[in-house]
C-alpha cells in the first residue's frame, strides 16, 4: 500500500501579513506594484536600491514581474505552451524542457524522496477533480477520485538531460506545492541582481525579505487561522529571509456543513487529517521553494512529527498552530506572540 502522499492543490493566498513599519529616514518613498501570477496576487515593494528613484524602482519591479510571467509560462499546468502542460499531454513521449523547469521538477522529486512520498508532484489528476474556486461547492465523484489515485507516483517522472518523460502516460505533474516558492526565489534574485538592497516580495503565503528596513528587520505577521478579521496571532523578524505559510484555512469548500480543505491525502483523494491548521516556516533568502514544500509536508505530518522534521533541517525554523489555536515552535524559532 502507498504511504500517505499529499500536496497543496493550488497556490495559496496571503496567509502571512506584513506589519507596517514607519520611520522618518528622509529617503525616497518606497515603490510598490502588484500583479497576478500563479493564481495569486503578487506584490513587490522596494525600499532602497542603488538608484532609488521612483522610475528606476518601478522599472526594476517590471523586470521582476516579467520574469515571473516567463516562469509561470514554463511551469503552469494549465497554459498550453508551458513545459509542464506539454509533459502532461505528451502521452509518455520525451519532452524537451527549459533549465528552470528541470530545476523545479528535480526539487519536487527530491522532496518526494525526503518525505517518503508525503509530497508528490504527480497529484495533477486528483487535484483537477476538486474545485475550490467554483460556485457549485460540491464534492468530486468518488469513482473518479479512486481512478485518478492510480496515476499518482512521482517516481514515474524520468529526467534525462533537458528532457522529461512520464513512464506512466496518464500521470500529471502539478507544481502547486513548490512552484510559487520557486518563482519567488527567482524574482528576489532578479531584484538583487538589479541593485535592490531593501525590499519585500509578497507572493501570498510566500514572502521574501531583501535586506532590512532602515537597519531594522522586517516584521512579518502570522495570521490566526479561520480569523474573520484577518487577525494576527504573532510575528517574526525577517532580514534576508523567507517566510512561508501553509494552512487548511486558506482554501476550502463547505458541503453539508462540513469543511473540506485543499491539502489532499493521495491514498484517499480527500483532505488529509491533520492537527495543524497553519504552519509558518522561516529560512534564509533563496530558500522559498524549500520552505514551500516543507510547510506542506509539516502540515501533513502534524505538530509532533513536523517539529521533528524541522529540528533536523538546518537553517529552517517553524511555528505551528494546532486545531485548538495553540502555538508550537521549533527550538530556534523567535516568534513574538501577541
Amino acid at each position: 500500500m502507498k504511504k500517505t502522499i499529499t500536496l497543496t492543490l493550488s497556490l495559496v493566498f496571503v496567509i502571512a501579513l506584513i506589519i507596517t513599519q514607519t520611520g522618518c529616514s528622509g529617503k525616497t518613498e518606497p515603490v510598490s506594484k502588484t500583479s497576478y501570477y500563479m493564481d495569486t496576487i503578487c506584490e513587490i515593494t522596494i525600499y532602497d536600491m542603488d538608484d532609488m528613484s521612483q522610475d528606476a524602482a518601478a522599472s526594476v519591479i517590471d523586470d521582476a514581474f516579467s520574469l515571473c510571467a516567463d516562469l509561470e509560462g514554463l511551469i503552469s499546468m494549465t497554459k498550453e505552451e508551458s513545459d509542464i502542460y506539454k509533459v502532461n499531454h505528451a502521452k509518455g513521449t520525451p519532452v524537451k524542457c527549459s533549465p528552470e523547469t528541470i530545476e523545479v521538477v528535480k526539487m519536487g522529486i527530491d522532496y518526494g524522496d525526503l518525505s517518503e512520498g508525503l509530497f508528490d508532484i504527480t497529484i495533477g489528476k486528483v487535484s483537477d477533480l476538486w474545485d475550490f474556486h467554483g460556485e457549485g461547492k460540491k464534492l468530486p465523484d468518488r469513482s473518479a477520485v479512486k481512478a485518478a489515485l492510480d496515476d499518482v507516483d512521482y517516481k514515474t517522472i524520468h529526467i534525462s538531460g533537458n528532457t522529461i518523460t512520464m513512464a506512466n502516460p496518464k500521470a500529471e505533474i502539478n507544481l502547486g506545492g513548490i512552484g510559487k516558492g520557486f518563482v519567488a526565489d527567482k524574482a528576489a534574485a532578479k531584484l538583487q541582481e538589479l541593485g535592490v538592497t531593501s525590499a519585500i516580495v509578497n507572493f501570498g503565503g510566500n514572502i521574501v525579505t531583501i535586506g532590512d528596513k532602515d537597519g531594522t528587520p522586517f516584521k512579518i505577521g502570522v495570521e490566526q487561522p479561520f480569523s474573520d478579521q484577518n487577525g494576527i496571532i504573532g510575528s517574526v523578524d525577517a532580514k534576508d529571509a523567507v517566510v512561508v505559510t501553509s494552512g487548511t484555512y486558506e482554501r476550502y469548500i463547505q458541503v453539508n456543513g462540513k469543511k473540506y480543505h485543499h491539502i489532499l491525502d493521495v491514498n484517499t483523494g480527500y483532505p488529509v487529517n491533520t492537527d495543524v491548521t497553519g504552519v509558518s516556516l522561516v529560512g534564509k533568502i533563496g530558500n522559498s521553494a524549500q520552505c514551500d514544500a516543507l510547510s506542506t509536508i509539516c502540515l501533513i505530518l502534524g505538530v509532533d512529527d513536523g517539529l521533528k522534521l524541522i529540528e533536523n533541517t538546518p537553517g529552517v525554523e517553524a511555528v505551528f498552530i494546532d486545531k485548538d489555536g495553540k502555538t508550537h515552535t521549533s527550538s530556534g524559532m523567535k516568534f513574538d506572540k501577541i
